[in-house]
């Protein structure tokens, strides 16, 4: 297993927002995690990289624990994370903001007598080819539309050299075609490079179409984890989420 957590609890007063989550995530699966707003999703993956520390439980990374180290060991362990809301230098270009990823994994520095603008380069170059975006190297990222801005943020991330990857939401504010371009994208990219992929998504056709396996919480807990055929006939899925069957 790439991740493991046991038994997982973060309580905010009496607000008990993840509840006991055990969960188990193979090597190059792509996972799901769905649920009403307020199921804890996003303060379960806060937890994994403790962005919020846990009041209780463990979380492993390849048999090692992390529970408690600090999140940029985490993301230099192999954890990328990609946010609802995008988190990019706006004022930057395309390439500078993909560069700075790539200098921060590489713990490389500019010096005084080389253009700042070759360093890394061509891996820079190689990532905004593989996600896209190699027509838009200069452009500046705030100005980038919604659909490329989510992109962008995915090479940034990549420029970590992730083993697992992170997505909150990655087709938020994104239309459906959108969306599926996003995921296509995704799914390549963790082909080609041998990613783990764990995301949370409100949109269940994303969900049933690009996920091996769903995993459903409610109240902060998980009620059930399966391949998608069977959590569409999941009686208890049904009744606190999903609503008549998915056919």
């Amino acid at each position: 297993m790439i991740l493991r957590t046991d038994g997982l609890t973060r309580d905010f007063g009496s607000l008990r927002a993840v509840n006991n989550v055990s969960l188990d995530l193979p090597d190059g699966q792509i996972r799901a995690i769905i649920g009403p707003n307020g199921a804890g999703k996003t303060t379960l993956l806060d937890l994994i990289t403790n962005r919020t520390p846990a009041s209780a439980g463990h979380v492993y990374f390849r048999d090692k624990e992390i529970t408690w180290a600090p999140s940029y060991t985490i993301v230099r362990m192999g954890i990328g994370k990609c946010f609802q809301v995008s988190k990019l230098f706006p004022a930057l270009t395309a390439f500078e903001n993909i560069q700075i990823a790539c200098i921060s994994k590489g713990k490389k520095t500019f010096n005084m007598v080389s253009s700042g603008k070759k360093v890394l380069a061509d891996e820079v170059q190689g990532i905004l080819e593989s996600i896209g975006l190699a027509s838009m190297t200069g452009e500046t990222a705030g100005y980038l539309s919604y659909g490329d801005q989510r992109r962008l943020e995915i090479g940034i991330t990549l420029g970590l050299h992730p083993s697992l990857l992170l997505l909150d939401e990655p087709t938020a504010g994104v239309s459906r075609s959108e969306g599926n371009e996003v995921m296509l994208l995704i799914k390549r990219l963790a082909a080609e490079r041998g990613l783990t992929i764990l995301f949370i998504e409100h949109d269940m056709d994303i969900v049933f179409n690009y996920a091996d396996e769903i995993t459903v919480m409610h109240q902060g807990a998980v009620i059930a984890s399966d391949t998608p055929a069977r959590i569409k006939d999941n009686k208890l899925v049904q009744d606190t989420y999903l609503g008549e069957k998915i056919v």
